[in-house]
């Protein structure tokens, strides 16, 4: 896959301990002026980002596995997006496409309407983050219906927003001190049964009164948990049978991620709305709800955003587009198979690691104690030791350590990511040499 301009120095590359004195510095100010509801899981200031390389202020290099959070879907500054970016940037910045018309906003929405599964005709509405595309699937779904009420699935993240924090379920610190929540959701288990849906109809909600059913093909902050293959059919046919919108969030599972365009398609079901965010422009702000045309069918003035479909947003969209047509998902599923591979390995040579799983290069393993329990102590004590290796994770889910690299990542990418894994996770097993032991004390790896 055609990636960013990658230095010839490699990742990675530590030079000072961690953090280095440049990034203590900013940390403490970040300290006395940001919010403290950010959460940080090590001293990571970034600089500069190439590829799956991140540089920090004092000129160490990590290997990112992180991406962003599943966002710099072609990598760290890729050339074709960055001269998008810087193209469009002298010709327009800013005109509101809420109000105004312009070329790239237009030819984004022609771009996803055509790529969305399903031969409808589509429309899209554009947004700055995956959770202002959550509300707007939320709001559409109850206007075209008239209905008030939704199901969501415990376990689901789908934003930080009202009506996003009420349909999620993967943390109780999202939604404490925040009451009351929006009204009318409803859950069910992830990955349930077509007899546990029947029975919320018949207990808890009629199907009449069910506006939408909103799901993740894939959960992400819940753990990376892939459901059943017969699923999302499953709930593709009730919600056929009762006049129900089905809304997939691919906030995080799309444009490639899964190694389909798409990760519904790996079920070959048509949703009624898509959610996307996250990977679409690279690292820009814009999210996307992608609807059947008949289903947009709100006037004037009902909905709106003032930023959404920027134009500088929506030129890099159109060149990630290009990219992970081209040879991204490829790649995706290459190295993807690579990596899922060698997570099943150290699984199965590590009783603390269990159930690598996961589609294309969105995976997960999880960190277990005595007697298969998840063990989120020893999870964050592995993130920290690969970090100090630089290798940057992050979790999800009670106990998970999530793989969710750019997808230019390569074959000497993974192994390398693999091989450090592994000495983290040795560390903090008790399994690592004691020369390892104290290089992660001092922070210092060179």
């Amino acid at each position: 896959m055609a990636t960013a301009s990658r230095s010839t120095r490699r990742a990675p590359h530590l030079v000072t301990p961690l953090p280095g004195p440049k990034a203590a510095d900013w940390i403490a100010r970040d300290r006395r002026c940001l919010s403290p509801s950010y959460t940080r899981a090590y001293p990571l200031v970034a600089m500069r980002g190439y590829g799956c390389t991140i540089e920090d202020v004092d000129g160490n290099r990590f290997l990112d596995f992180t991406a962003g959070l599943a966002v710099t879907s072609t990598g760290h500054t890729h050339p074709a997006v960055v001269e998008a970016i810087r193209d469009q940037a002298q010709r327009l910045i800013h005109m509101s496409g809420t109000d105004f018309y312009y070329r790239a906003e237009i030819e984004l929405a022609e771009r996803l309407a055509r790529l969305a599964p399903g031969s409808d005709d589509k429309r899209v509405f554009f947004t700055n983050s995956g959770t202002e595309t959550i509300e707007a699937a939320l709001k559409l779904a109850r206007w075209h219906t008239g209905r008030p009420r939704v199901i969501a699935f415990q376990g689901a993240f789908h934003g930080r927003t009202y009506g996003a924090m009420s349909l999620s379920s993967s943390k109780a610190i999202h939604r404490r001190g925040f009451s009351p929540l929006v009204e009318g959701v409803e859950r069910l288990p992830f990955d349930c049964t077509r007899a546990e849906v029947d029975a919320l109809f018949r207990q808890v909600a009629t199907p009449d009164e069910v506006a939408a059913v909103f799901v993740e093909p894939v959960q992400g902050e819940g753990g990376y948990r892939v459901p059943k293959p017969g699923f999302l059919p499953m709930l593709r046919q009730v919600c056929n049978e009762h006049g129900i919108l089905l809304v997939v969030d691919e906030i995080q599972t799309g444009i490639g991620r899964t190694g389909r365009m798409f990760a519904v398609e790996h079920t070959g079901i048509e949703p009624d709305m898509l959610c996307l965010a996250k990977g679409l422009a690279s690292g820009l702000p814009l999210g996307a709800l992608v609807a059947k045309a008949e289903l947009m069918d709100w006037p004037p003035g009902s909905h709106a955003s003032t930023f959404g479909g920027n134009p500088i947003s929506c030129r890099a969209a159109l060149a990630t587009l290009d990219i992970i047509e081209h040879d991204g998902i490829k790649n995706t599923q290459a190295r993807g198979a690579q990596l899922l591979d060698g997570l099943r390995h150290l699984c199965n040579l590590n009783p603390s690691l269990s159930e690598a799983r996961g589609l294309g290069l969105m995976l997960a393993v999880d960190v277990v104690g005595l007697g298969g329990r998840p063990d989120a102590r020893l999870r964050d004590d592995v993130i920290q030791a690969a970090f100090r290796r630089g290798l940057l994770l992050v979790g999800c889910g009670r106990a998970a350590i999530r793989f969710c690299p750019a997808l230019c990542v390569t074959r000497d990418e993974v192994d390398q990511a693999l091989e450090l894994f592994a000495k983290a996770y040795c560390r903090c097993a008790g399994g690592a040499n004691g020369k390892d032991r104290r290089r992660d004390q001092e922070g210092y790896e060179s």
